[in-house]
């Protein structure tokens, strides 16, 4: 018998053990963001942040409820600019990363 674990706990585990894991996410995200795909990288910063720093913590960092951050970070959410700022200064302090953008020629 094969044995399986679910994915978000597979995330969550993998995270905890690999900084660098956690700066590909968030490297992954903003990609996204800056891509058109909205949705999807939404889904990996709220992966990220149950990983990290939990939605309660974050709550009180960015001074929002935990349960306006999770309809923020879901597929259908719609976070303000600033919102999406604000969480993604707290992963950045969490993860003691600094975020840089390497523009590259299509």
């Amino acid at each position: 018998m094969a044995l399986t674990r679910d994915f978000k706990e597979t995330v969550i585990a993998r995270v905890q053990r690999d900084p660098a894991f956690a700066q590909a996410l968030l490297d992954e995200a903003l990609t996204l963001f800056l891509n058109g795909e909205p949705d999807t990288a939404k889904l990996i910063l709220r992966d990220l942040v149950n990983a990290t720093v939990g939605f309660e913590t974050l709550a009180k960092k960015v001074h929002k409820s935990s349960k306006s951050l999770h309809r923020m970070l879901s597929r259908s959410g719609n976070p303000t600019m600033g919102n999406l700022s604000a969480i993604l200064v707290a992963l950045k302090k969490t993860l003691r990363v600094d975020i840089r953008m390497v523009i590259k020629a299509a």
